[in-house]
């Protein structure tokens, strides 16, 4: 049994009002299919072109081992140059991924090859943050700490998203103080006898090709799956809701911390803890025994 999934919606083009009238305003995830066409990069980035430009770039990289109460958040597992990496991805599949790596400030040229969409969206120029993935690696259920609009645009392959809305975080046995679920569900297959508040879960789902962008809205729960390697880019602008904004920063400056002193102070049993309560926590809240 999996889940009824929805397909967000796909529209070709869109101006800024519509934009901002459709989906930003109302909260509403879209996939836009040819706003990078007229980027450089819609022809040029591919795996050969990052070899030559980013190649001898030392690149950090994670994998899906359990949270590591030794590590600090989003703390790399090995670091490698990029030109091995790309030549890694291709000898097959591998759960070695690239995250939330800022390329563009080690190869400025990169920059040159993508253009600020207008979508009406004030958006960090100086945070292109670059994804890679080899066939069939995934990235962990999650939302973003700053719970920022997302632009994602997906190039060279095919990657799967499934995402979330935020009301549905109560099904999501999510990790007190972290924006991560419990790590052992499977989003490809879940086990509704093992977890069965996400029976009650309504997910949508958008497969990107290349040059293709998923607009994500504010605290919308993300898992991605590469079909075959490919690489992403993501353009943020922050929360517009107060609420949100004020949870992003408490994110950034107090839970993260918090959680990281924990670590040091209690190790894995603080990890155990907070893989108990998530379990404990979802289903008081359901009234599920």
């Amino acid at each position: 049994m999996n889940f009824n999934f929805t397909e967000v919606e796909r529209i070709k083009s869109i101006s800024a009002k519509d934009f901002q009238k459709y989906y930003v305003k109302p909260q509403k995830p879209v996939v836009i299919e040819t706003v990078t066409h007229d980027w450089p990069a819609y022809e040029k980035w591919n795996f050969e072109y990052i070899k030559k430009v980013a190649g001898e770039q030392i690149v950090p990289l994670y994998n899906n081992d359990p949270v590591d109460y030794t590590k600090k958040v989003n703390e790399p597992i090995a670091r490698m140059k990029m030109s091995d990496y790309v030549d890694l991805l291709h000898q097959g599949p591998t759960d070695l991924r690239i995250f939330l790596y800022n390329l563009m400030s080690k190869v400025p040229q990169l920059q040159n090859d993508y253009k600020m969409p207008d979508l009406g969206l004030n958006l960090f120029k100086s945070m292109p943050m670059l994804f890679f993935g080899g066939e069939g690696s995934n990235v962990f259920m999650h939302y973003d700490i700053d719970l920022a609009n997302i632009l994602h645009f997906h190039f060279a392959g095919r990657k799967r998203c499934i995402i979330i809305p935020p009301e549905q975080s109560k099904y999501m046995y999510k990790i007190p103080y972290s924006v991560i679920c419990r790590e052992d569900i499977d989003f490809d297959n879940p086990d509704f006898d093992q977890w069965p508040a996400l029976k009650s879960l309504r997910p949508m789902s958008a497969d990107l090709q290349h040059g293709e962008m998923l607009y994500m809205p504010e605290g919308w729960w993300h898992y991605m799956k590469y079909i075959t390697p490919g690489f992403s880019m993501s353009l943020r602008s922050l929360a517009h809701k107060p609420k949100n904004f004020a949870e992003a920063v408490y994110n950034i400056f107090l839970m993260r911390n918090y959680d990281n002193l924990m670590r040091k102070f209690k190790g894995q049993a603080w990890i155990d803890e907070k893989n108990e309560r998530a379990i404990t926590n979802t289903h008081k809240r359901l009234s599920i025994k």
